[in-house]
């Protein structure tokens, strides 16, 4: 492109006119490239902009843990033990042909030596639980028996004593579960022996009973 020739003072007005349109068209493109890029980041910082400051977060190492499964449930030795649970112990077993007729007419199961029976009746065996059976009707009492062996045998408890009474407090001052008591006692499997409590522990109002002992 040639040059504009200036021969006087009144070419150079048309030039410097050109000049100035070149300037503001250029600063005029400034501000529209300046306007873009404002816009651009107010989109780009639209939601900080919006709530205000941000603090970005400290970034934490994370560390990943296996989830611990869970324990399996015993469903079906649990439902084997409410199957024993619900046997009713009877009260028409003959429990006097199964008992030694001593002066207490203790108990053992065939197996047991006559040992066994004289270390229980000595107190050979630590004392670890007792239930007393004292105002239960026989339907609770046979059921709280029926629990209490189960349990004490399971937890691995050799020796408990159940309380059953004199018989003082009933009709005819009669120790109605004392019989009872022995015969549901000879039905639960968990029993190895039991013997009438000493006179310190009961005497004729309790039993001192054997367990198997295995949890």
């Amino acid at each position: 492109m040639s040059k504009p020739v200036v021969r006087s003072l009144a070419d150079l007005k048309p030039l410097a006119r050109e000049l100035a349109a070149a300037r503001l068209a250029a600063e005029i493109e400034r501000e529209r490239v300046a306007a873009a890029l404002r816009l651009a980041e107010q989109e780009r910082r639209v939601f900080e902009l919006t709530v205000g400051p941000v603090t970005p977060l400290r970034r934490i190492d994370l560390v990943l843990h296996d989830l611990e499964r869970p324990a399996p449930e015993p469903r079906q030795r649990e439902a084997d033990e409410r199957a024993v649970l619900l046997q009713a112990l009877s009260d028409d077993i003959d429990v006097d042909t199964l008992l030694d007729t001593d002066e207490t007419l203790s108990f053992r199961r065939e197996g047991i030596a006559v040992e066994v029976v004289r270390k229980l009746r000595r107190g050979h065996w630590a004392l670890q639980a007792q239930l007393d059976l004292h105002g239960l009707r026989r339907d609770a009492a046979r059921e709280a028996l029926g629990q209490f062996i189960h349990d004490s045998a399971r937890r691995g408890l050799r020796c408990v004593r159940v309380v059953h009474g004199k018989g003082h407090g009933s009709p005819g001052r009669e120790p109605v579960l004392k019989g009872r008591v022995r015969r549901w006692l000879v039905q639960k499997t968990e029993v190895l022996a039991f013997v009438q409590a000493r006179a310190s522990d009961g005497g004729a109002g309790a039993l001192m009973v054997l367990l198997s002992g295995t949890p």
